[in-house]
């Protein structure tokens, strides 16, 4: 029997904590790992030292918002091939080609569903059924 390929890893970045813990739950119970920050410089700061697989970011954050954090992330040879999946609760399109020119990968708009953001993560990844 071959050696078992490691789970992938998922950095979830959002500070609503009950949206990180849902999204947690959801991503490990379909076989993925996942890891947490609450704003943008943890996130920053986790993806180097973790280096992630896939990275979900909500947009709107204290501190250092996600766009800031997605440029610092594509501006550093270490991070800038990790696919990130944007979340905003916005509609205003503004924001969503802001989220591109960032360097996002995909947008996804709150409230998501954990299924859709699973599926979105497993695309970025080439993992789609």
């Amino acid at each position: 029997m071959p050696p078992s390929l490691p789970l992938p890893l998922v950095l979830l970045v959002d500070d609503n904590a009950d949206m990180r813990k849902l999204y947690k739950l959801y991503l490990e119970h379909e076989g993925l790992q996942t890891d947490e920050a609450a704003q943008g410089f943890e996130a920053f700061d986790k993806a180097l030292k973790r280096r992630p697989d896939a990275i979900v970011m909500d947009l709107r954050m204290p501190a250092l918002d996600g766009w800031e954090a997605v440029r610092l992330l594509k501006n550093r040879r270490a991070t800038r091939d990790i696919p990130v999946v944007a979340l905003t609760g916005t509609d205003d399109v503004e924001d969503l080609k802001l989220a591109r020119n960032a360097g996002c990968a995909a947008v996804l708009r709150k409230p998501c569903s954990p299924e859709d953001l699973h599926l979105a993560v497993l695309r970025l990844l080439g993992r789609a059924a």
